[in-house]
C-alpha cells in the first residue's frame, strides 16, 4: 500500500513539473514562424552576406537555425539567455522610457550577439552561437507577446480555449495560429505579401528598438482582441492572422537588413 501511495505521489509530481516546465518555455514563434523569418531573410541578404554567414554556419540555413534559442533551452548552462527572448515594459511606455530588467532582454540580447559577431578576436564558434541566438532574437521581436505584458508573463497567464483545448494568449500568437494554416515554413515564405523595393526600404528604416516599440503596438491590440477564458476557432484567426503574416514578413526583411550591416 505504502509503495503504491508513493508510485501515485511520484507520478503526480512528475505531472505537475512537467506541467510548469511546459508552461515557462513556450517556444517562441513556434518552428515554423522562426524558420519563415530565416527563410525570407534568406531572401533580401547580399551575396557577401550570404556567403559569410554560409562560412560562419558552415552551410547552415537561416532557416534551420532560426529556433537554435529555443532549442538550447532545456541546457541549464544557458539559462541566462532566457531573459533575452523577450521585453516586458507597461503599454504606453517606450523602451527607452521604460525601467530596465537588471538581468536584460530581447534589445540587449541583440546588442550583445551583435558586438560578438562584429568582435574579431572571438573564435568561428562563438561567432556562431551569437549568430544563430541573433536570427532567433529578431525573430521573437517581432512576436508581439513578446512585447507584452510583466504581470501575465506575456499573455502566459492569459488562459483560453482554443478549438475545444485549454492555452494561453501567448501559444496562440506563437504557434496555434500558424499551426491551423496549415503551411510549411516555405509555404508560408513563398506566399507573403509581394512587395516594392521601396516598402522594403521603408520596413527597414529604423533601429533596434524602434522595431520593439512598434510591435508593442501590436501587443496591445492582441491583449484587447480576448478576454480570459474565451473560446478561439476559425474567426479568431480571421481577424488576426494576417497581422501574424505580416510581422513573419517585417521579421524576415529586417533580420536580412540587421545581417547586411553587420557583413558588408
Amino acid at each position: 500500500m505504502k509503495f503504491i501511495r508513493l508510485s501515485f505521489i511520484l507520478t503526480l509530481f512528475l505531472v505537475i513539473t512537467a506541467q510548469l516546465f511546459a508552461h515557462n518555455t513556450n517556444p517562441d514563434w513556434g518552428k515554423t514562424g522562426h524558420r519563415t523569418i530565416g527563410e525570407i531573410a534568406d531572401d533580401y541578404t547580399k551575396s557577401k552576406t550570404k556567403r559569410k554567414i554560409a562560412e560562419i554556419l558552415d552551410g547552415q540555413s537561416l532557416a534551420l537555425v532560426s529556433t537554435f534559442g529555443d532549442d538550447i533551452k532545456s541546457d541549464k548552462r544557458y539559462r541566462n539567455f532566457s531573459v533575452m527572448h523577450y521585453v516586458n515594459m507597461p503599454f504606453g511606455v517606450k523602451y527607452e522610457d521604460s525601467e530596465k530588467n537588471s538581468e536584460g532582454d530581447l534589445v540587449t540580447g541583440i546588442e550583445k550577439c551583435k558586438a560578438v559577431i562584429l568582435d574579431k578576436n572571438v573564435t568561428k564558434e562563438d561567432k556562431a552561437f551569437y549568430l544563430k541566438l541573433l536570427v532567433h532574437f529578431i525573430g521573437d521581436l517581432h512576436q508581439p507577446m513578446h512585447v507584452g505584458r510583466a504581470e501575465d508573463k506575456g499573455g502566459n497567464d492569459i488562459q483560453l480555449q482554443w478549438f475545444g483545448s485549454g492555452t494561453n494568449l501567448h501559444s496562440v500568437w506563437d504557434s496555434k495560429m500558424i499551426d491551423g494554416f496549415e503551411m510549411t515554413y516555405t509555404e508560408l515564405a513563398n506566399n507573403s505579401n509581394k512587395i516594392s523595393k521601396e516598402q522594403v526600404k521603408f520596413l527597414q528604416k529604423g533601429t533596434i528598438v524602434d522595431w520593439v516599440n512598434e510591435t508593442q503596438t501590436y501587443a496591445v491590440k492582441a491583449y484587447a482582441s480576448v478576454e480570459v477564458g474565451d473560446k478561439l476557432s476559425y474567426n479568431y484567426s480571421y481577424e488576426n492572422f494576417e497581422i501574424v503574416r505580416s510581422q513573419l514578413q517585417k521579421g524576415g526583411i529586417r533580420l536580412a537588413k540587421v545581417l547586411d550591416d553587420l557583413f558588408l
